[in-house]
């Protein structure tokens, strides 16, 4: 007959459940954006213990009869800012959710490399497209001084948008440090190399810059009363042939532009720190 085997002995004050910190983790590496970004949402997860207030008053109010329109404006609006700011501590902690299965077997340079790519090639361009495409509408919310509908709800509801789009900010610097921190674990970080290897990222960057750059300088020298659609319609705001297909003066100065900066930075390197 087969023995049961005995478990070993636990130590009584052994911890059954290990808590810890995402943003303490590897706190030693942490580069400036990092501890900014960390410091800013320790602050932010407050608002999860408030919306659980709200969301829990508005259950005894409606109960009883008293239900209160801007409690439920209060939720969204306190939810949207908190989850906002959570992707950026997400991405600075590694703490979001993996669907690669193969990734935790991968040695360390690979998953570093893996890392690189999707921070600096994938992720920090959609984050540079939200902020411009969501630029727009916090614009145009303010100007109209958007609010609820509801009598009873929160009326400035543009600050809510102004939000949404400054917190595209705050995520793009989180993207930015982690990719930093994670090329310094292979190479030393000199800012060509930032700069070459987050190529797609960068001249994404560049070409917002020039193309709002060249929207205000058509738009100081045009005719009063010009707006900014009508000022679209210049010249170097078109497209060109490059045989069968085209492009936009925007982006190819921009193409040229980040070229230039690249070189500019490894003509400028410290030789010293490549070592």
């Amino acid at each position: 007959m087969s023995q049961a085997v005995k478990p070993e002995p636990v130590a009584d004050d052994a911890p059954i459940v290990a808590i810890s910190d995402p943003g303490e983790v590897g706190r030693a590496e942490h580069n400036r954006g990092d501890r900014f970004v960390v410091a800013v949402s320790n602050v932010f997860a407050w608002l999860f213990p408030i919306l659980m207030v709200a969301i829990c008053s508005q259950v005894v109010l409606r109960g009883a009869g008293y239900n209160q329109a801007w409690l439920d404006d209060l939720q969204w609006w306190l939810y949207g800012a908190a989850v906002l700011v959570g992707i950026a501590y997400a991405v600075t902690t590694n703490s979001h959710v993996r669907v690669d299965i193969f990734y935790d077997h991968y040695p360390p340079a690979k998953q570093r490399k893996i890392d690189i790519f999707a921070l600096a090639w994938l992720f920090l361009p959609f984050i540079i497209l939200c902020w411009d495409t969501t630029l727009g509408y916090a614009i145009s919310s303010v100007k109209a001084g958007e609010g609820s509908d509801s009598p009873n709800g929160l009326h400035h509801l543009y600050l809510l948008k102004v939000f949404m789009n400054v917190s595209f900010i705050l995520i793009a610097v989180a993207t930015w440090s982690a990719y930093v921190r994670n090329l310094a674990r292979l190479v030393p970080p000199l800012w060509w190399r930032k700069l070459l290897f987050a190529f797609p990222a960068v001249a994404f960057a560049v070409n917002l810059v020039i193309y709002y750059a060249a929207l205000g300088i058509v738009l100081l020298t045009s005719e009063a009363g010009t707006t900014a659609r009508q000022a679209q319609r210049h010249w170097f705001f078109d497209t060109f042939a490059i045989g069968p297909e085209e492009m936009k003066y925007t982006v190819a100065a921009a193409l040229i532009a980040t070229v230039l900066i690249i070189a500019a930075a490894y003509l400028m390197r410290d030789k010293s720190e490549e070592i």
